[in-house]
């Protein structure tokens, strides 16, 4: 039981993580400082957005509108923090 604990901890851990690389490179493209036409950025996108995409569509299924704003990731990685 303990392992079994264990592990789903480290399942957590490792998805916050996918999600601030997922948040943080999301800033670099909005930025401008990285480049989507880029290969290997488009791929690492891609996958990061198959992975964090599915939790985030749920959030974002139950918040307003904020215009151009998505807090979704903020609240999924809060979420996770106090799970």
């Amino acid at each position: 039981m303990n392992s079994l604990l264990g592990l789903i901890i480290q399942i957590i851990n490792l998805y916050q993580f996918v999600l601030l690389i997922y948040i943080i490179a999301t800033w670099l493209i909005s930025f401008n400082i990285i480049n989507t036409s880029n290969h290997f950025v488009y791929s690492v996108m891609k996958a990061l957005y198959r992975l964090c995409d599915p939790s985030l569509r749920y959030i974002r299924q139950y918040l307003p509108n904020f215009g151009s704003i998505d807090i979704s990731p903020i609240i999924v990685y809060l979420l996770l923090w106090f799970l």
